[in-house]
């Protein structure tokens, strides 16, 4: 995989074309989609801690995961994954490396319920204190020993593994 570019500037020629809109209530991915959702997450790591959001809302709501969420048009991954996590915890991150290319698939019967395409990105963090915001119910930096205490999805304790893993160079990918 290769990094994710966070340098990467829109031209003068986009930018003098770029609409910008008031303020308004960002839309979640909808149930039951047309096609797959792009999203994005966000490992970021803090010494020996790992950021972790607690999901306000479906899909995974009530459990720990890392931050993260749907792509909007026209956004890159680097884009994405630094608004996502500003907005889910008010911490400051650097996208650094994708570590994994993934589905996510819900279904109720025969019918798809979510379906995300998610690219998990390793961040370096830059500041802030986690604070819970938009889709979070709570928000915070936990100890990676203590990781079995949390009710965290399963899917994001691979991705810290993985991203884990990767910060160390390791080739077990």
């Amino acid at each position: 995989m290769r990094p994710v570019d966070s340098r990467r500037r829109p031209s003068p020629r986009s930018q003098r074309s770029k609409v910008v809109l008031p303020s308004r209530r960002r839309m979640a991915a909808p149930e039951f989609p047309k096609r797959p959702v792009p999203a994005v997450g966000a490992i970021v790591f803090r010494g020996s801690q790992v950021l972790l959001v607690r999901r306000r809302r479906p899909p995974n709501q009530r459990r720990w995961s890392i931050p993260g969420g749907a792509m909007e048009l026209g956004e890159t991954v680097a884009q994405a994954v630094i608004r996502e996590t500003r907005e889910e915890t008010r911490v400051k991150v650097r996208p650094v490396e994708v570590i994994t290319v993934s589905d996510f698939i819900e279904k109720e019967g025969e019918r798809v319920h979510w379906h995300y395409v998610l690219v998990d990105v390793l961040c370096a963090y830059v500041q802030g204190e986690p604070h819970p915001g938009s889709d979070a119910e709570n928000a915070r930096f936990v100890e990676m020993r203590e990781l079995g205490e949390f009710d965290v999805t399963p899917t994001a304790l691979e991705v810290v593994e993985q991203a884990l893993l990767a910060r160390r160079g390791g080739s077990e990918r």
